[in-house]
């Protein structure tokens, strides 16, 4: 038996279960839930044969096909590069013109089915890693200027290289157009929608931020001007793909950057105001970069209300009056989900560490079956981390575990074979082989040898 968070007095989900509605696409989604994206790392890679790269296998198909009977409103993919010299991690799917295939419009469109299979919406996160690109997969990565990630350093990733600013003709023809390609790519194999991944330091979030645009021309210095490429996107891609058609389009980005010269809450205010005067259906809030993350509470007067960014979400929120806002990041209970709709903080709310290890958590807590997730031992109760990195790698190995085998095949259990690392037995045994995974993650790191994911079966080990 799992142990979860404990929660007393038990708390009403009946908030939770409320539908959303997506303005400019006028759809709905079911329920508030949104499963948040998360780096599966699930793809081949090979970086001297880009057209096996980035193709999803039935790995990735069978996960999804276990949230998208989960219970969510919204299903998010992770990270789908718009460009294969500028993935957020290698391992993850691609969809660059380049690289057109059959099979890969094919597995995509099984994506497709199997998350939207049980009443679920299917959007896809589209990224562009920029400067956040591991220098094995590019030594001189695009971005807004060339400001390099220096000192920051991940287990399994050597560094970062020097960046080249891109001229404003390289926004249309390498950024622009590509998001356009593959937000087209991504309606014609029967999704429902895409959400441009602007947080977390990658491209779009380099260009919105004062740290790393340094740009003097329309592009750069004012809050406006830092968000044009973001508009330019969405125009670009509503004339391809008219709201007409109900394809919803979204944005995730940071409420704040704990840095000198970071983002700040007010312009991101700006920013979200000028995202919802064009037309974008949603807002996810998430904060941080590689070079201060946010996954965790940076003050104490957080903890109690369980989200990392609450406090930044609920200023964003007073600024709009119809974009859909998502609050993702340490919500762990229904008291903390149902108090960030209720205090205003947020619309709906995104789960990702949370339903790796049990991926039809909305479906339980709507039916009154828990009150909380799992207690995972990487994490302090509240959603504080313990331990990110481990808690990462535990994710990672049970996204891969997931994908063992479809949803069908687990007698409607989508955390059937899935490890319980609140079971003593099961976490001696999984830690000791996870920090041995990371020296050679490193090891490898060094050599310039990626590794995507821990593959740890709890039955048998590594």
């Amino acid at each position: 038996m799992v142990k979860r968070i404990p929660v007393n007095p038990p708390a009403d989900p009946s908030i939770l279960g409320e539908k959303l509605y997506f303005p400019t696409a006028k759809r709905y989604a079911s329920n508030r839930f949104m499963k948040a994206a998360m780096t599966e790392k699930l793809c081949p890679y090979d970086k001297n044969n880009l057209q096996i790269t980035g193709i999803p296998p039935q790995r990735y198909i069978n996960l999804y096909s276990k949230w998208g009977h989960g219970g969510f409103g919204v299903v998010l993919t992770g990270n789908i590069a718009v460009d294969p010299y500028h993935v957020e991690a290698p391992g993850n799917p691609i969809i660059e013109k380049s690289l057109d295939s059959p099979s890969r419009r094919e597995a995509l469109r099984k994506v497709a089915e199997v998350t939207k299979a049980d009443g679920a919406l299917a959007i896809v996160q589209l990224t562009h890693a920029g400067r956040q690109t591991y220098i094995s997969v590019n030594e001189h990565p695009y971005s807004a200027s060339d400001v390099q990630l220096q000192g920051v350093k991940f287990v399994g990733v050597a560094g970062f290289g020097k960046p080249i600013p891109l001229t404003e003709e390289q926004v249309r023809t390498e950024i622009i157009d590509k998001f356009v390609y593959a937000a087209k790519y991504c309606y014609e194999a029967g999704f429902d929608g895409i959400q441009l991944h602007g947080a977390h330091g990658y491209l779009l979030a380099q260009f919105m931020s004062p740290t790393t645009n340094k740009r003097t021309d329309k592009y750069g210095g004012s809050a406006a001007n830092r968000a044009r490429i973001v508009l330019e996107i969405y125009d670009a891609i509503r004339a391809e793909i008219p709201a007409e058609t109900g394809f919803i389009i979204g944005i995730k980005m940071n409420s704040v950057e704990f840095q000198n010269e970071g983002l700040q809450t007010e312009d991101a205010t700006f920013m979200a105001k000028e995202y919802e005067k064009k037309g974008f259906d949603f807002i996810e809030i998430s904060g941080g970069t590689y070079e201060k993350f946010g996954f965790n509470h940076q003050k104490e007067s957080t903890r109690a209300r369980e989200a990392y960014f609450v406090e930044f979400s609920t200023d964003i929120k007073k600024a709009l009056s119809k974009t859909v806002l998502y609050l993702t990041g340490g919500l762990r209970t229904i008291p903390g989900m149902t108090n960030a709709i209720k205090d205003g903080a947020a619309d709906g709310i995104g789960l990702g560490r949370p339903v790796c290890d049990e991926p039809d958590l909305p479906k339980k807590i709507l039916q009154r079956d828990v009150q909380s997730s799992i207690a995972t031992p990487f994490e302090a109760v509240g959603g504080g981390e313990t331990d990110f990195a481990m808690g990462l790698v535990a994710a990672n190995s049970l996204i891969w575990q997931a994908g063992e085998v479809s949803y069908e095949k687990t007698k409607d259990n989508p955390s059937y074979g899935l490890m319980d690392l609140t079971d003593e037995e099961v976490y001696d045994a999984f830690l000791p082989a996870a920090k041995e995974f990371l020296v050679k993650l490193t090891e490898n790191a060094e050599k310039g040898i990626v590794i995507s994911v821990f593959e740890y079966k709890p039955e048998t080990g590594a």
